[in-house]
């Protein structure tokens, strides 16, 4: 994986101009495997899925406020030579779409959001559990017992759940800081994009009533809720989501070099 701005990347089809650059964000104690080969790869489009800063294989040691993140996008893409890009994140990395098209809008031409909300408060427990090494293990599996739709398979779980456990602690609760700090309920109308909101319909981490207010406030926004899909639905569900995104990608007005 090359890297640009200190975050490791993995690139699709990097040096196309015919459609815009797509930057993938995780979600909290996440990395860019946590998008399967289906978005990653997407047809005929030009994707970035980083590893943000102490994540994966990205050095630092991650941030404590979403806004910090979003600066991270905005070096990379600076180092890249990108002016704008569709943002797609998850949970966490949503937020960090979400702030970028609030704060950066020239630097933003589409928002993909999957299991995202205005705010995103964090269960006290989970925020205890992952403030201390002794209880980081807890702190994962609150995490994956709360992520999946009873229909997802237990192997799929496992797999996260050790992708997971491979982040320091100390990242996992900052990022859960950071969520726990987002809220950007009155801000939404200045977001002027096309807007994807994906939501499982079984998402008990950001419940779907979170992803109908995004679509209620945003002007224009699409949603499409995943049937047999939690919180993780880009793993339960790829198949789906990478229709819903890549019909949505193609729809965007972009003219090369823009």
């Amino acid at each position: 994986m090359p890297s640009a701005a200190g975050l490791y990347y993995f690139a699709h089809e990097a040096e196309s101009t015919a459609r815009p650059a797509v930057i993938l964000i995780h979600g909290a104690g996440g990395t860019s495997l946590f998008w399967p080969p289906q978005i990653r790869r997407l047809h005929n489009q030009r994707i970035f899925a980083i590893d943000l800063p102490g994540h994966g294989r990205s050095e630092g040691v991650g941030h404590h406020l979403i806004p910090d993140y979003a600066q991270n996008i905005l070096d990379f893409m600076k180092a890249l030579g990108l002016r704008a890009a569709v943002m797609v994140g998850h949970s966490m990395g949503s937020a960090v779409a979400l702030n970028l098209a609030v704060q950066f809008p020239e630097s933003v031409i589409g928002l993909g959001l999957l299991g995202s909300g205005a705010k995103m408060r964090v269960a006290p427990d989970l925020l205890e559990s992952a403030s201390s090494p002794p209880g980081f293990r807890n702190a994962i599996q609150l995490i994956t017992e709360g992520s999946y739709a009873p229909e997802s398979g237990a192997r799929l779980k496992e797999l996260a759940a050790r992708r997971m456990a491979e982040t320091r602690q100390s990242v996992l609760h900052g990022d859960l800081l950071a969520c726990n700090a987002f809220n950007l309920s009155d801000q939404l109308s200045k977001i002027a994009v096309p807007t994807l909101i994906v939501c499982g319909a079984e998402d008990r981490m950001t419940p779907p009533k979170l992803s109908e207010s995004l679509r209620d406030q945003i002007s224009g926004a699409r949603l499409a809720l995943i049937p047999r899909a939690g919180h993780m639905a880009m793993l339960e569900q790829p198949a789906q989501v990478a229709d819903h995104l890549l019909r949505f990608l193609e729809a965007i007005p972009y003219r090369p070099g823009q």
